[in-house]
């Protein structure tokens, strides 16, 4: 019988942009080894985690499996474990509504389910026709609008109304920030509960940036809803920044208290392999990581300032507290000049 509240493990996916977030920016040169992609999927065959996502779909010159992304569907399709279990479900990530449709084939039984889809905010309506293109074609469709808290009702309203009538999988709320309060959690599973047909799941992706992830998530379980719940983690909370809700800890609550029956030697066995990418700090919380969720703005500022710069925590503090609300969102290196500039740090 399928649990009602569902793990999505996406160590690989969220794991992979984070390292390569890492090497754009010269933090990290590491990626994961061919090896450690076949074990770490082996491991969450063995788990019976609900969903694995086993990586992003992008069409790049480059050749980013290290990163756990893949050129087209098909190829990430390959990285499906042979032992896989029959009641999972595996999926990948488009990481926006970049390749062309008709590049991307009818689902065929050897493919993944599903497909998850980042909602860009700047090309909204055309992030959701994508998605509704995905469903045509037999895939399971997750609908990710990033950073769910800069949403107007008005958009939101927009992104139900489509997940319904594309009969999509599922659609999330998504805490890219790490500042969500259990407050926020109610108020997206209320409206999304509401308004969203029966058969739509709702998703939840948390961020560490306030070491509220796993409150956030209890929150997500214990509202009063008969509806199919969707939690995504990461083994050790690997991902971009301060990370995501950490497998280990939500699989072993849910088998303490949900009778799920996640085998935890698996989901150890994947976290003794991720340790040692986390040697260098790479993701966790941190003071600099938790700055930016207090002023709610993008955390690769914080992470700039510190370690490019070499500001002091309260000097990124005063910085962050007056972002314009026209960058608060958008960091780039140009915008970060910008603010040291206004804040009389460069001339």
């Amino acid at each position: 019988m399928e649990n009602r509240i569902q793990i999505l493990d996406c160590t690989l996916r969220d794991g992979g942009l984070g390292l390569e977030d890492a090497s754009k920016n010269k933090i990290s040169d590491k990626r994961f080894s061919s090896e450690d992609i076949t074990a770490i999927s082996d491991c969450l065959s063995r788990s019976n985690i609900d969903i694995v996502e086993i990586g992003s779909i992008e069409i790049s010159e480059d050749d980013k499996r290290g990163f756990a992304i893949y050129q087209n569907i098909e190829k990430l399709s390959e990285a499906i474990p042979d032992n896989r279990s029959e009641s999972q479900m595996y999926v990948g990530l488009y990481r926006g509504p970049d390749t062309p449709v008709d590049a991307i084939p009818q689902r065929r039984e050897t493919m993944v389910d599903g497909a998850r889809v980042i909602i860009r905010y700047s090309e909204l309506q055309k992030s959701l026709d994508f998605c509704a293109s995905l469903s045509k074609k037999g895939y399971k469709v997750f609908v990710q609008p990033m950073l769910t808290m800069r949403y107007t009702e008005e958009e939101l309203d927009l992104i139900i109304r489509e997940a319904n009538e594309m009969g999509a999988y599922a659609l999330y709320f998504v805490d890219s920030y790490g500042y969500m309060k259990n407050s926020d959690v109610v108020r997206f599973l209320k409206k999304y509960d509401e308004a969203l047909d029966p058969s739509v799941r709702i998703g939840f992706h948390a961020h560490n940036n306030m070491n509220l992830a796993f409150s956030n998530a209890l929150c997500a379980v214990d509202y009063p809803t008969e509806r199919k719940l969707i939690l995504d983690s990461c083994a050790l909370g690997m991902g971009q920044g301060a990370g995501n809700l950490q497998t280990e800890i939500i699989a072993s609550h849910m088998n303490e208290f949900n009778g799920s029956g996640y085998d935890m030697n698996s989901v150890l066995d994947m976290c003794e392999i991720i340790e040692p990418y986390n040697g260098d700090n790479l993701w966790g919380y941190s003071v600099t990581r938790l700055i930016p969720a207090l002023h709610k703005t993008a955390y690769k500022y914080a992470v700039a300032l510190r370690k490019h710069y070499g500001l002091k925590l309260s000097e990124i503090n005063n910085i962050l507290s007056a972002v314009p609300e026209d960058l608060r969102h958008r960091y780039t290196p140009e915008n970060t000049e910008q603010l040291l500039r206004s804040n009389g740090y460069i001339k």
